[in-house]
């Protein structure tokens, strides 16, 4: 930390740079292995539920081609080019998803409105990073000057986030009910309601497994994973040289012309399917945090991609041939004699398939608690080396309900297919919005460049949005209900979080009104010291002036600690705790600054530290004056008798006061927040402060 920094040289242990890189190179390839038990669960297990989702009508040979056709430049163009070659480069030091790319804009070009972006002038981090932004664009101008602009990208950056979090809850519903569903072609008996049972305990065990971290889960879920993407290519090579040879003459993009002159408005409609085709994109882009761009790619381009476009082509070609079988268009192409193995590896990878939007759930979540959009929950950093694998109890058990309800609720997987259609197309939409607005503002990238990418991409999604919107009736609702409640409580938990921000900093108290406190002959300087919690930086608390009032007292040795959360993934170790030492006699200010991927504890004594790097800066800064020695001594030794005395941590309990002069808006939105705010966790059992030295001091906010 700030107390130092010992090297130690040992050139003899330096590896020869090949020697680096080959290690490097191992390492990248054994994630990308790794990849495959995660990050493309939901997208090379697709087969399982696209052909069953679409609602054909005694298809033609030409309808399947054209639907094939429409397949494979959908997986070349979203999921190849979009996500594997342009959406990965948009990370936020590592993190992916639609939250990182909207705190990447905040960051880069001031444009957000969260609570921590009034905090950010001193931080050489930010400052580090802003270097590289000089001229602004126009676009990154009017995002500055209107409000309106501002909060519209605030709230496609929620809907994205509330989408990719109910794909959570949909991806394990339909991968593992469209698997298990397999049991009714060779046992005919087996009802539905008993594939729906097990559909649903399936999944409750996959959700105890998660407590075990990323890493463990990938470990043991990627050679399942391996097998199917294996075994599934193969079957489709066989069932395109027994069924149709031909079928990658549907490549030819004529095809997709043809389709939609012939079929019109119900070709259009069967859109809301196809487009099930890339679900777990997304995955890709969202679970940067737990792995790296490198080892995503190469399993994708290698494995995921190839696999995915023989396996379509088999089944498509089975189907051309038995044109009935639409709605079970998985099982009935594979061959009798290989039924049961796949079937076990299909059940399996279905499973699997799950695991890559629950691991982006929980970093999604992450990054929303971090930058108080979401109510604190539980989050446990289930891997020492690699900060973005993340586990959250409390999230964890809340989806495994909402699966399960979904699943025996929504039996019929047509209804579940049509949700997820919309969540898949939105999701889709916005980051194709936000990563326009990314290349535009902060990439710079020519406008050319731009336009055919947001001419291409906007468009096709468009499309799909449009065809999987005329489903909501039968389905379709399911992720928009999920949405707006998750929505609702991330705006009720903004909301909240920046009024009671705005209270503080119009009635903080200034060091000039400190002082005139303390020189109060009724308060008394008591022995320890204290940790005294506030929000706000220029300034102190209001809770404080409530405390002086009440208790007569303070510390002799008070430290103003903020918590501040950089809209930056991580923090340097040596930027973590910043001080800066008042006029007044035993009072100091303390910043810990933390980004929304860093762990939020202390390896070490958190006291400690902090006394450490406070008695660093008052021997460092002695002023330009000569320092005196004795003074240093002195005031060192004060803290240091200040310590042995007791340390206390005081926090406010702060709660509005809603009054009759508030409007229903206000009534609503502040008494749903402070429902949240009394059920949620605490702040500082993360910076693992004991139960015993804690103190909270209540206070009434007016609203």
């Amino acid at each position: 930390m700030s107390n130092g920094v010992v090297l130690n040289l040992h050139f003899a242990a330096t590896p020869p740079p090949s020697q680096g890189k080959e290690k490097e190179i191992r390492e990248t390839l054994l994630l990308a292995y790794r990849t495959l038990g995660v990050v493309f669960g939901g997208l090379v297990t697709s087969p399982l539920y696209v052909y069953p989702s679409m609602p054909l009508n005694s298809p033609t040979e030409d309808d399947y081609l054209g639907i094939y056709s429409i397949m494979f430049w959908t997986l070349t163009l979203i999921a190849l080019v979009k996500y594997a070659t342009i959406a990965i480069h948009a990370d936020d030091h590592g993190e992916g998803g639609t939250f990182a790319l909207y705190s990447l804009l905040c960051r880069r070009l001031n444009i957000g409105i969260l609570p921590s972006n009034q905090v950010y002038s001193n931080s050489s981090t930010y400052s580090r990073i802003e270097r590289g932004v000089e001229a602004q664009t126009w676009l990154a101008k009017l995002f500055e000057r209107s409000i309106v602009a501002r909060r519209l990208l605030l709230f496609l950056a929620m809907l994205g986030t509330c989408m990719i979090i109910g794909d959570g809850i949909l991806t394990p519903a339909i991968s593992v009910l469209s698997a298990m569903d397999g049991l009714r072609a060779p046992f005919p008996s087996v009802s539905k309601s008993l594939v729906e049972a097990l559909s649903a305990i399936v999944l409750v065990v996959l959700f105890l497994l998660q407590k075990f971290g990323t890493s463990r889960v990938s470990f043991l879920f990627s050679p399942i994973m391996g097998a199917w993407t294996f075994c599934t290519p193969l079957v489709g090579i066989y069932s395109i040289i027994h069924h149709y040879p031909s079928i990658f003459k549907a490549i030819s993009p004529h095809y997709i012309f043809h389709f939609f002159w012939r079929n019109g408005k119900a070709g259009w409609l069967l859109l809301g399917g196809t487009v099930l085709c890339i679900t777990g994109s997304e995955a890709m882009f969202a679970d940067l945090g737990h792995f790296n761009q490198r080892s995503i790619q190469i399993a994708f381009l290698f494995t995921i991609y190839p696999s995915l476009v023989l396996t379509y082509a088999g089944q498509t070609a089975y189907l051309i041939k038995n044109p009935n079988d639409h709605d079970d268009g998985f099982y009935k192409f594979i061959p009798t004699s290989v039924y049961w193995p796949i079937f076990i590896i299909s059940t399996s990878a279905a499973v699997v398939a799950s695991q890559s939007l629950i691991s982006a759930t929980f970093s999604i979540i992450k990054q929303s608690v971090v930058l108080d959009y979401f109510p604190r929950v539980k989050v446990v950093h289930t891997s020492h080396s690699k900060e973005g694998e993340v586990y959250s109890p409390e999230v964890n058990y809340i989806l495994m309900v909402l699966c399960v309800a979904v699943i025996l609720i929504f039996g019929d997987g047509k209804d579940i297919g049509n949700a997820f259609g919309v969540v898949v197309s939105l999701v889709m939409l916005i980051t194709t919005i936000l990563l326009t607005l990314v290349m535009i503002m902060i990439w710079r990238t020519p406008v050319v460049l731009v336009t055919l990418y947001f001419v291409v991409f906007f468009i096709m999604e468009g499309v799909y949005v449009s065809a999987v919107f005329t489903k909501f009736s039968e389905g379709g609702w399911i992720p928009f209900a999920i949405s707006f409640v998750l929505a609702f409580i991330m705006f009720g938990w903004f909301y909240g979080r920046q009024r009671k921000i705005e209270y503080e900093i119009t009635q903080k108290i200034s060091f000039h009104r400190l002082e005139e406190l303390l020189a109060d002959p009724s308060v008394q300087r008591v022995p320890g010291i204290c940790f005294f919690y506030s929000n706000i930086q220029d300034g102190l608390t209001p809770i404080l002036g409530h405390y002086i009032k009440n208790m007569k007292s303070l510390h002799k040795v008070t430290i103003f600690t903020t918590l501040r959360y950089l809209l930056v993934p991580k923090v340097d170790p040596h930027e973590r705790i910043v001080i800066k030492k008042s006029n007044l006699e035993g009072v100091y200010g303390c910043v810990i600054q933390y980004g929304y991927a860093d762990a939020l504890h202390f390896e070490d004594d958190f006291v400690s530290q902090v006394i450490g790097s406070l008695i660093l800066h008052i021997k460092n800064c002695s002023g330009n004056a000569e320092p005196d020695s004795q003074e240093i001594e002195q005031e060192v030794s004060s803290l240091e008798e200040a310590r042995c005395a007791g340390v206390v941590h005081v926090r406010g309990k702060t709660r509005f006061y809603i009054g009759l002069n508030c409007g229903w808006f206000d009534k609503i939105m502040l008494g749903f927040y402070e429902f949240m705010h009394s059920n949620c966790r605490s702040g500082l059992p993360a910076l693992r402060v004991p139960l015993q030295q804690r103190i909270e001091v209540g206070m009434l906010y007016e609203a």
